[in-house]
């Protein structure tokens, strides 16, 4: 099976950690310089990590690489097909878990109204390769939140990633496809 296949398998149903793991482990190096820049659309695995549905339902679309040094880690939609920007430290990452997910998918209702107070025209992160779980691979650096996101290559257009933040037990997996 090749690798794609195996993670659309993946996508369909939820994965223990050990599965996107094994993945994840087999996977090619993605270097920075093989990024293809522009907008990615963002899915993604369940792992049943405390993230797990949080982004999706309130509204995140993806990431987008205009080059190594100008990164937007978070792009969300607001409903109306319009697609922006936004400050990660606008973003409650710690009240996560903490939200059900009905107020979320409340809060994504209002990005349309409520959504310039998240916006940023600024990147905040970074692309640099490094070693992670034994190979260098594109990462993404936050510029003000202690998270880098790892990617790997599963297919041309196509990146698993895995974001690794400080204190998080276990990390959120995610996938780009652009």
């Amino acid at each position: 099976m090749d690798h794609g296949t195996e993670l659309d398998a993946l996508l369909r149903a939820r994965v223990t950690p050990e599965q996107a793991w094994d993945l994840f482990d087999r996977l090619p190096a993605a270097p920075v310089a093989e990024i293809t820049t522009g907008r990615w659309r963002g899915e993604e695995l369940d792992t049943g990590h405390p993230l797990a549905g949080v982004l999706v339902e309130s509204g995140w679309y993806g990431k987008q690489f205009d080059d190594p040094e100008r990164v937007h880690p978070l792009l969300f939609s607001d409903g109306t097909g319009a697609v922006f920007a936004v400050d990660p430290r606008r973003v409650p990452l710690a009240l996560a878990d903490r939200v059900p997910l009905p107020a979320i998918r409340a809060v994504r209702k209002s990005l349309r109204y409520t959504g310039f107070a998240l916006r940023t025209g600024k990147p905040t992160a970074r692309l640099r390769d490094i070693e992670y779980r034994g190979l260098v691979s594109a990462a993404m650096v936050y510029d003000h939140l202690p998270i880098i996101d790892h990617f790997r290559r599963v297919d041309a257009g196509t990146l698993l990633g895995v974001m690794d933040l400080r204190g998080m037990a276990e990390p959120y997996f995610f996938v780009l496809r652009n």
